[in-house]
This record gives C-alpha cells, structure tokens and sequence, in this order.
C-alpha cells in the first residue's frame, strides 16, 4: 500500500475538493445526493475531531454548509455502558455507542428525501444527562461528518469514509492510562472490522505531526 506524507490541512482541502467533485457526478444533474455524509473513524488518541474540524473549515468557503457530530455525544447512559463492569471490554465494543439514535437522528434525517433536521448529540457523558440540544437544520447540498471511534462495521451509509490508523505501540503510548483497558477492544476491532481496508482513506498517524494517507478515492488531487 503506497502511502503519500500530507499535512492535516492539505488532507481537509483534498478532501473538500474531491467532495464537490463526487457530488456532481462529473456534471451535476439529478444524480447528486442532497446530502454528503462524511465518516472519520478513529480510537480517540487519533483525534479525529481535528480532522473533521479542518475538512469543516475547507468546506464552508466553498459554499458548503457543514455539521460535525461527534460519536462521543450519542454515548449510553452510565447505567447501561457499565452493566458489567466499567472496563468491559465487550460492552465497550458493542454496547456503549447509541449506534439505534445515530441512525435514527443523524443518518435518517440525510437519506434522501429526509428532512435534514439532525441532533447534534444526544447524551452528556460528564453528567449523564440528555444534553437537550436543539436541532441543527443542514440544508440540501450540505455535508454532515461524523467523527469518532468504532464507526465502521455498523454499515452507516457514508458517501466517504475516512480511518486515522496508529500503529499498536503508537496506540499504546498515546492512550490516556485511564484508558488503556480500552486496548484489547481496538485490537478486536481492527482484527473483526478491518477498518484499515474498509474505509475509502486510510491515514497513517503514529507521529501526528507528519501524517501520511493513501490519497482520495479514484486517485483524485482535490
């Protein structure tokens, strides 16, 4: 696999550029989806709310509105993420993301014909309380991206997926200590989903300041 050193903010503009190009189809017409809906998939040491940042910040002087989602804010409750314990590794992997409300307030309301009216988060994690956000309005033409861990494999309907890959040592050193028990479920993860060779991107991050990525999709320079 060939793999191009990039910035980060080089990566965001190549990918807003192949975003209006996809959208039209090569020419517009009836072909183009009213919505792009972006995933960047990531274990949280990869920080994929960067990325998603920069890709907003590369969209909206190109005329396109953008929400960014973060998966951390469509957590379960407290009572039902440690069920079984608060280190479960399996409940980690299967159990603590609201992947039902993803689907029913953020990707349903971007299928076609949807109403384009999506809920920002859904749960507080800090106090454990709904977050009572009101409703963000992303009109047709606009891009929702949608950023966190264990994003592929739920066959989420994104237009262009992208995954933020730290090697095992990489991985390791740049997990909080409170946090490494969530190791061993990265590792399932990547042997299980693959995410590596099921996303549209790959990028390559162990030292984040020189990322490298294996382009955009058909080879596209954006």
């Amino acid at each position: 696999m060939k793999l191009e050193a990039i910035t980060w903010q080089r990566m965001a503009e190549r990918l807003a550029g192949h975003l209006d190009d996809s959208r039209t189809d090569g020419g517009g017409g009836p072909e183009a989806p009213a919505w792009q809906r972006v995933g960047i998939d990531g274990a949280p040491a990869a920080d994929t709310g960067l990325l998603a940042g920069r890709l907003a910040d590369a969209l909206r002087p190109r005329g396109r509105s953008v929400l960014v989602v973060a998966a951390e804010g469509f957590l379960r409750p407290a009572s039902l993420r440690f069920e079984f314990g608060r280190e479960d590794v399996d409940a980690y992997l299967g159990g603590w993301y609201d992947t039902g409300a993803l689907w029913r307030e953020v990707f349903g309301p971007t299928d076609p014909g949807g109403s384009g009216r999506v809920l920002p988060d859904l749960w507080d994690p800090v106090t454990d309380r709904a977050t009572r956000s009101p409703y963000a309005e992303l009109p047709p033409g606009g891009v929702l991206i949608v950023h966190g861990p264990l994003l592929l494999g739920h066959w989420f309907p994104f237009d262009l997926s992208v995954h933020i890959n730290l090697s095992a040592g990489a991985l390791a050193r740049r997990t909080e200590e409170s946090a490494r028990w969530t190791l061993p479920a990265f590792a399932r993860y990547a042997a299980e989903t693959d995410p590596a060779s099921a996303a549209d991107v790959l990028v390559r991050a162990d030292d984040a300041r020189h990322p490298a990525w294996t382009g955009c999709p058909g080879g596209g320079a954006g």
